[in-house]
């Protein structure tokens, strides 16, 4: 994976924050955005824009005048924006920062150094974010007790942290996509069905025993419905083509930021589903295994209000539904593990879905539940 080596400086702050990261050079400015975030320590809660030379890039409003919508950053490759730019975050609290490319950078993303603690989120700004220091300098002070219980523990930089969560971010490919995309390297001829062999089935189950919950061999895809929605997924997102009843892997699936990138759209972003599956996946990954029923009750709440359907919210039991339905989708893309009855986070939970990631990091905190 070739990489590019970023500074970014936030403006009129002190003491200085900065940072020294590495990204693939093939990022959108979208999943900037995103590495951006976690690298400094924001949580992704307000508006942003990237500024380079005139030209604004952000998530389109239609509500926005013609003049100031910014150019839609998904579509946006990295590359094409010069040496320096501006990255704005949270158009209340006004925090700009400088990002420079200093050259190329290491063998894989991650964070390379750092300096300073990131701002609390909605402190006020810069103005505000010098009288919190202040305050938190004199124990005498008045605000000195709630503002340390506030802000304390948030205002420290953990380089091997950071490095972790923007490696995270970047994301892997799941183990269970790369079985099945080698097993399809040289072509696979499928049944007059159209489904997978039982050489293929069984050497998925030998990898995935828990897919099928019967001790016995599988002998059609259907038997290990994680794998028969994956045999879907793969094709959908241009993974795997059939070609004169043969299913091989696509060109792209030898690039691994191409392959999680695609991977990704299978949620729609910012849709019920991708709500519904990161909140279920950061749960598990912050508090461990648990029943199923458990599992709803944490996460039902969680997903808010503003879902619904034909005019009215969704339930509860709708909501429970969904997620019941979802889960050989999230078992597949290795989500999710463990027995039926017991869910458990899979061992990519926090390296496919980068708002999980996030989450799971603020519910290890401060659960919510």
């Amino acid at each position: 994976m070739r990489t590019v080596r970023l500074r970014i400086t936030m403006r009129d702050v002190e003491p200085r924050v900065i940072r020294v990261i590495d990204v693939p050079a093939a990022v959108t400015l979208a999943e900037l955005h995103q590495l951006l975030q976690v690298a400094l320590g924001w949580t992704d809660s307000h508006l942003h824009l990237f500024m380079a030379d005139g030209v604004r890039y952000g998530v389109p409003d239609p509500d926005w005048e013609d003049d100031l919508r910014p150019r839609d950053e998904a579509r946006v490759p990295f590359h094409e924006l010069p040496a320096r730019f501006e990255y704005l975050y949270d158009f209340g609290d006004s925090w700009e920062h400088e990002v420079e490319v200093v050259g190329a950078g290491g063998e894989g993303p991650g964070c390379v150094e750092g300096e300073g603690a990131c701002p609390p989120e909605d402190c006020g700004g810069v103005p505000e974010y010098e009288h919190l220091l202040e305050v938190l300098a004199d124990p005498s002070h008045g605000e000195y007790e709630n503002l340390r219980e506030w802000a304390g523990e948030l205002l420290v930089f953990d380089r091997e942290a950071t490095d972790v969560l923007v490696r995270q971010t970047v994301g892997q490919v799941p183990e269970s996509v790369r079985i099945v995309l080698d097993l399809l390297a040289g072509g696979v001829k499928l049944t007059p069905g159209g489904r997978l062999p039982r050489s293929v089935v069984r050497a998925v189950q030998e990898r995935r025993p828990d897919w099928y919950p019967l001790d016995r061999p599988a002998s059609v895809e259907e038997d290990l419905p994680p794998l028969a929605v994956l045999h879907d997924i793969l094709r959908k997102v241009g993974l795997a083509r059939l070609a004169r009843g043969v299913l091989s892997r696509t060109r792209v699936a030898g690039d691994d930021v191409e392959v999680v990138r695609r991977l990704r759209r299978w949620f729609e972003p910012g849709g019920y589903e991708e709500m519904l599956a990161t909140t279920a996946v950061a749960v598990l990954a912050a508090s461990g295994p648990l029943a199923r029923e458990d599992l709803l009750r944490r996460v039902v709440p969680l997903m808010g209000v503003g879902w619904g359907v034909d005019g009215r919210a969704l339930t509860d039991e709708e909501h429970e539904s969904s997620l019941s339905r979802m889960s050989a989708e999230l078992r597949a893309l290795d989500l999710l593990s463990g027995a039926w009855r017991t869910w458990e986070a899979g061992p990519f939970a926090c390296t496919l879905l980068p708002r999980a990631t996030m989450l799971a990091l603020l519910f290890a905190g401060e659960p919510p539940w």
